[in-house]
């Protein structure tokens, strides 16, 4: 199976969210994700990396700002 695990960057690190996803889309407030079984969220973060070797997403919140 190719799904994939999503975590959240917080100041402590990286922090799952959610596990078994298998939609991941861009949206004008942030990244809806979808596990099996489960219905759409979306979540007010972007993509920061997506690392399908170990099937890794990681997202950031909406508002952190880039220094």
């Amino acid at each position: 199976m190719c799904q994939s695990s999503v975590f959240m960057i917080d100041k402590d690190g990286e922090k799952e969210i959610k596990r078994d996803v298998i939609l991941v889309e861009p949206t004008d407030d942030g990244v809806k994700i979808q596990g099996f079984f489960e219905s759409p969220e979306v979540i007010p973060a972007r993509i920061k990396t997506i690392d399908l070797l170990k099937h890794r997403i990681i997202l950031e919140p909406l508002n952190v700002e880039n220094k």
